[in-house]
């Protein structure tokens, strides 16, 4: 009985590791994004100011400050805009983080739905217009956020 019992709960284990990882082996992609946000590049700056005016600013504000109430949902649901300064915790994710959140949106990242208004701008920006954008963002942070958002970038790249 008690062998039975152990044979049982094995395969018990062996299905629910299957069932567990399986989804995440065959229909969930990881996404990577082998790049760098260029602050300091003023040209690349410039072209942000106008990908963000043109793109972001509607939402996430002209001067970078977001939507109020932006760490509660709204009334259907959805985050409002959080602000790219240094109120927000935009400067919290890594560079690579912030591309594929702002190429792909954050259902694609996570692989499941979840109610938000951010679009994916994969089909309406470049690569490079995204990573200006970005990087506008960045130029504006005091040194003290920059330093500690470049630390976030060397632990995230020894993760992977």
């Amino acid at each position: 009985m008690k062998k039975f019992a152990v044979s049982i709960l094995f395969v018990f284990f062996v299905l629910g590791s299957v069932f567990y990882f399986a989804p995440s082996l065959f229909f969930y992609k990881a996404l990577r994004a082998d790049i760098s946000l260029k602050p300091d590049d003023q040209g690349l700056v410039d072209l942000g100011k106008l990908v963000y005016k043109n793109n972001c600013a509607s939402c996430h504000g002209v001067n970078l400050e977001g939507q109020e109430q932006w760490r509660q949902p709204d009334a259907n649901g959805y985050m409002p805009a959080p602000p790219h300064d240094e109120s927000g915790h935009t400067w919290h994710h890594s560079d690579e983080y912030l591309f594929l959140m702002t190429k792909y949106g954050l259902e694609e990242i996570i692989g499941q739905e979840y109610p938000n208004n951010m679009p994916a701008y994969n089909n309406l920006l470049s690569d490079r217009e995204i990573v200006a954008a970005l990087s506008f963002i960045k130029s504006t942070w005091s040194m003290t956020v920059r330093l500690q958002h470049d630390k976030i970038n060397i632990m995230s790249k020894e993760q992977r």
